[in-house]
């Protein structure tokens, strides 16, 4: 039995606790975060080592390595890479904004496959409003909605170029929230007329996708009570009706303060809205436990497909000159700031 969820890890190396646990429950994949990062060498022999507690060669091993703010994997050993919203602004070589981007995304899979991660929770999908909380901010590509699919899905190409499965963020959209979900639930009071158009588009023009991960916002002309994450009637009637995502369905992280009750509450919420895997990051063995305690076994029609996906990828890595595209990238980056 595969377990419908992803764990994070607690340090550096998988501790035998880690590992027995793993080995036990069997995880449909790991996130990995900056508690987990110190040099290539390193990340390479704990992605090896989590692939061999569950046995799956395959298995999912994430990160959110977006660029800008939230990038994992850093310098010195790794370059860092512009914020989403630099992407719009880039121009040169007879480059598009929309090639800048998929380079982007290329050149950040050329960093994650080497290091055996093979899934970045990236590219944000999200339509930014002015005056709306700034957690997600610059992160976002633009403020129009054509300019955001084209670009994200860009990004995507790219790191599926690169053998790595984007993971679209944060659906049907946290761009308009007044509040940041790590610490506070968001409520979004706009009309549903004005979200298809805006916030939901941007989704719906990235429904092929093969995986995405949910926005803990609720969005009252939907369901007044309950964030996306855990609402039947936002992840049926807008995620897979309105917005026609088929793909992988993933929460975002379980414990961040927008999810109200318990660990063991909120993950038998999500699942039973209709998350087909939920996330838990801080690597807790305790907390770890009880998410595990509440989840069951992973539906194998999203998760195949998005491991079809992925074993996919390979088939299609056609020659890529990492050091000519980063150069051509950082020249853009520097004719910017000029």
């Amino acid at each position: 039995m595969t377990l419908a969820a992803i764990f994070g890890v607690g340090g550096l190396v998988l501790s035998r606790e880690e590992a027995a646990f793993f080995r036990d429950v069997q995880p449909w994949g790991f996130i990995l975060f900056g508690r987990n990062i110190e040099n290539p060498n390193q990340v390479r022999a704990l992605t090896s080592a989590l692939r061999e507690t569950v046995g799956r060669s395959d298995s999912p091993i994430l990160i959110d390595q977006e660029g800008g703010r939230v990038q994992r994997l850093r310098p010195p050993h790794w370059p860092a890479y512009p914020k989403g919203e630099t992407y719009r602004r880039l121009r040169g070589a007879g480059l598009s904004t929309r090639d800048f981007a998929w380079l982007g995304g290329r050149l950040i899979a050329a960093d994650l496959a080497d290091l055996g991660i093979n899934v970045d929770c990236a590219p944000v999908a999200d339509v930014p409003v002015r005056g709306a909380h700034d957690v997600i901010g610059d992160r976002a590509f633009a403020e129009e909605v054509g300019e955001v699919v084209s670009l994200a899905r860009a990004m995507a190409e790219g790191l599926m170029a690169g053998g790595v499965l984007p993971i679209i963020k944060h659906i049907p959209g946290h761009g308009r929230a007044g509040a940041d979900s790590h610490k506070t639930l968001p409520v979004v009071h706009t009309a549903l007329t004005e979200l298809k158009a805006s916030d939901f588009a941007a989704f719906k023009g990235l429904a092929d996708l093969p995986m995405a991960m949910t926005a803990h916002v609720v969005f009252t002309a939907v369901d007044p009570d309950r964030p996306a994450t855990t609402s039947p009637a936002v992840i049926e009637d807008v995620i897979r009706k309105a917005i026609g995502f088929d793909g992988l369905l993933m929460s975002d992280d379980l414990s961040m303060e927008a999810l109200s009750g318990d660990l063991v509450g909120r993950a038998g919420a999500s699942l039973a809205a209709g998350c087909d895997v939920v996330l838990h990051c801080n690597g807790s063995m305790e907390e770890m436990t009880r998410v595990a305690s509440a989840t069951g076994a992973l539906d194998g029609r999203p998760a195949n497909r998005a491991l079809a996906a992925l074993a996919a990828l390979p088939a299609h890595l056609a020659p890529f000159d990492v050091v000519e595209g980063r150069a051509r990238l950082d020249r853009a980056l520097a004719e910017l700031a000029l």
